[in-house]
This record gives C-alpha cells, sequence and structure tokens, in this order.
C-alpha cells in the first residue's frame, strides 16, 4: 500500500507540475488574411514553423482570417481584449491610419532602430507605414510594416493571344483593339468580378488614365473637394465596355474568385486584379502560358508597398511581434517570397529563381521607380471600399447613369473631406 500511495503522490506531483508548466506556457496570438495558396501565405506558413521551433517554450497560436472580416470588423476587434499579438492589416488612411488615429495600435519606432527595419527599407517603402494624429499617410510614427510590394495589372492568356494574333497592349487604344478582336471571334474579353475589388480596381485604373500628380495627391490626401473628371471617364468607359460586350453583364453579380475561375480555366483571355494572384495561378494553371501586362496609364497604377503587420496596442508579446516581423523581412523570407512568385519589397534579385516572381518584382521596381504607385481607390475614406463596390454595381447593373455614379461617389467623399 505504501508503495502505491508513494507512486500516487510522485504520478500527483509530476501532474500539478505539467499543469504549472503549461498554465506559465506564454501564448502568441498571429492573424493574417492572405489566402494558403498564395505567395505570402505559402511563405509565411514555412516562416511560422521555424518560429515555432525557435521559441519551443510558446505556445504560437496561428489563425486564418479573412481580408472582408478585418474590413468590418478590424477597429473593434482592435478595441478588444480578443485581439492578437501581431496581424495582417489593410494600408491606408481608412483602415491603418483609421486605427493608428484611434490610439489601437503600438508605436513602432523604436522597433525600426532595435530591429534594423530603417536598414532594409527605404523611406519610400515606410510611407504608408506612417498616419498622422488624423490618420492621414505619410507622415507621423510608424504604426505597421510591410514586407511585400503589390500592384494592380491585367492577366493574360499567352495562348489565346498567340493564338489570335495579338500582343498585349502597350496603349490603351491597343487594349481596345485587342479586346474588340476577341470579342469578333465570339469571346468575351475581360472576365471581372463587378461587386468585389478587382471590379473598383478596373474603375481606379481608368480613372488613372486621367489623373495627374496634384489629382492624385488631392484624391489620396483627402486634400480638396472631389474633381470627378477622372472617375467620370472611367465610368462611361466601363458602361462601354459592357455594352459593346468587352465585360460579361453576368459579371454585375459575380466576385473575384468567379471572374478568377473564368481565366485559370481558360474561358477569358483577360483579368484584371493584384499580383496576390500570383501564387495561386503558378501552382494553379497548368494547361496554358499566361503573364501579365501593366494596366496602359501615363504615370499610375493602382498598388503599392503591401498590407502591414501591426502590433495592437493590447499586444502582450511585442518585442515577439517584432522578431516575427523580421523574421518575415528576412533575405530568406524575402527571396522565398520571390521564388514562391511573390513581390518581395526588400530581396537580392539575384537569389530569385522563379522567372514570374523575378518578372513581379521588376514590374514593382519599375512602377515605384518613376513614383507610379497611385494606391487604391478606397483609402481616402473610411468605409469607401463598401460605398465603391455598391456603385460599381450599380454602374453594371444600368441602374446608375455615369454621371450619377459619380455624383453619389463625391457626395460620400465631400463629407469627409469637409468633416475631416
Amino acid at each position: 500500500m505504501k508503495r502505491i500511495a508513494r507512486l500516487a503522490l510522485a504520478l500527483g506531483t509530476a501532474m500539478l507540475m505539467t499543469s504549472m508548466g503549461h498554465a506559465e506556457q506564454k501564448t502568441f496570438k498571429i492573424w493574417w488574411f492572405e489566402e494558403p495558396t498564395t505567395a505570402q501565405g505559402i511563405v509565411w506558413k514555412k516562416a511560422l514553423e521555424e518560429f515555432k521551433t525557435k521559441h519551443p517554450d510558446v505556445n504560437v497560436s496561428f489563425e486564418q482570417k479573412t481580408f472582408q472580416q478585418l474590413q468590418a470588423s478590424g477597429g473593434m476587434i482592435l478595441n478588444s481584449d480578443q485581439a492578437p499579438d501581431v496581424l495582417e492589416y489593410n494600408k491606408g488612411n481608412a483602415t491603418a491610419g483609421l486605427v493608428a488615429s484611434q490610439g489601437l495600435l503600438t508605436n513602432l519606432d523604436d522597433y525600426v532602430k532595435k530591429e534594423g527595419w530603417d536598414k532594409i527599407l527605404n523611406e519610400g517603402d515606410f510611407v504608408l507605414s506612417r498616419y498622422d494624429e488624423k490618420g492621414i499617410y505619410g507622415s507621423g510614427p510608424v504604426w505597421g510594416v510591410s514586407v511585400f510590394g503589390e500592384y494592380v495589372s491585367c492577366f493574360y492568356n499567352i495562348d489565346m493571344f498567340e493564338k489570335a494574333g495579338l500582343k498585349p497592349p502597350t496603349t490603351l487604344e491597343e487594349w481596345v483593339a485587342d479586346m474588340e478582336a476577341f470579342k469578333q471571334k465570339g469571346l468575351t474579353p475581360l472576365a471581372l468580378g463587378a461587386i468585389d475589388t478587382s471590379g473598383q480596381h478596373l474603375l481606379a485604373s481608368l480613372a488613372y488614365t486621367k489623373a495627374d500628380d496634384a489629382w492624385v495627391q488631392n484624391y489620396q490626401g483627402l486634400k480638396a473637394p472631389l474633381d470627378g473628371a477622372p472617375y467620370l471617364y472611367a465610368a462611361q468607359t466601363l458602361v462601354d465596355w459592357v455594352s459593346k460586350g468587352y465585360i460579361n453583364k453576368d459579371s454585375t453579380g459575380m466576385k473575384d474568385t468567379d471572374a478568377a475561375l473564368l481565366f485559370t480555366s481558360g474561358k477569358a483571355p483577360m483579368y484584371v486584379s493584384g499580383t496576390w494572384n500570383l501564387g495561386t495561378f503558378a501552382s494553379t494553371i497548368k494547361d496554358f502560358k499566361w503573364g501579365q501586362f501593366v494596366i496602359p496609364t501615363p504615370k499610375y497604377s493602382v498598388g503599392s508597398t503591401g498590407n502591414l503587420w501591426v502590433v495592437p496596442k493590447g499586444s502582450k508579446n511585442p518585442d515577439l511581434a517584432a522578431e516575427w516581423i523580421s523574421l518575415t523581412l528576412s533575405p530568406k523570407y524575402q527571396a522565398e517570397l520571390g521564388n514562391a512568385g511573390g513581390v518581395p519589397i526588400a530581396a537580392d534579385l539575384s537569389a530569385i529563381t522563379n522567372p514570374i516572381g523575378k518578372n513581379a518584382a521588376a514590374v514593382f521596381k519599375q512602377i515605384s521607380d518613376k513614383s507610379g504607385l497611385g494606391f487604391y481607390p478606397d483609402w481616402p475614406v473610411p468605409g469607401y471600399y463598401d460605398v465603391l463596390n455598391q456603385k460599381d454595381t450599380g454602374l453594371f447593373q444600368s441602374s446608375l447613369t455615369a454621371e450619377q455614379f459619380v455624383e453619389q461617389i463625391k457626395q460620400v467623399y465631400d463629407d469627409a473631406q469637409e468633416n475631416q
């Protein structure tokens, strides 16, 4: 009996110690919304495993979120005790700028020096990391760090272009001529998720064909009432393209995923969207050659440095959060990002062997070097993403004229500009 009692005591002590060990184990929470098949999703998963190995005493907890979840509820989550220690967050005045101005993020200025991020990134790479007290980008403390770039372009089916005797366009007129040629062959040239981001990205790309430096700076900086002329041109052009059959009328109810499927299945020769598709397209398109061309504009493209790693104000582990950011910014994972078909922000191009990633990184550099990143159309005003999607849909469904479209988005913009 004494032996049994001693054994029970030993087991109880061991269980108690184990329990105490678990109770003392630190939990570190990471969220991101990049899909698992994207370049970021693939590479960050690898980095996550390395991070876990480096910290066996830490319970590293990852949760996959969606872009829409954080667009809709990001501020509320950051203002609660449910926020993680570090998360991917959309950049721009209406998102990162807004929550920074509300005091929901950790000021990362000290970490910029401590982690040496200022030795890896140039000041231009920090433009969308800095927000002032009003949440306007470009100045103020660093509230987040981007580790990749992104831009909107037109993905195209090289095989279909070659079969039709067409070349990727370098002017808007050539692009329209290509679409007309496909239409004459009975094909709808452009797949579009009109109720999703690609609808407003195409709209903004067309607006940028009529935008100069002053217009872009005023628009993104919310510096003046909206000059609607570029948007009127863009809206009229979209209405014209739908009427001519360049864009399928069914796209009025289509999401990006459905539009992308038309392209990846070889049913549509072109699809306007962002570089976040590169990894997915590289892994899923096996039956034809594909490429991308920059939408022809005088200077500006829809694009920016990528989404930000931000550290919520309530993070219990800001040092670990900074270490995670540094890991994804390291030469190893920057090169991995390029080789997964992504757009690294600070990679040694000679270390990238994947032609897709190498080309994307070079195109991003081409846009960035001419200061041609026009940013995204929903950034200036909180909630503008939903406004543009809603009004886009009205435009495609013919429930709004181009003039009514501009009038309605201008009203929302001007109210925000006046009340800032």
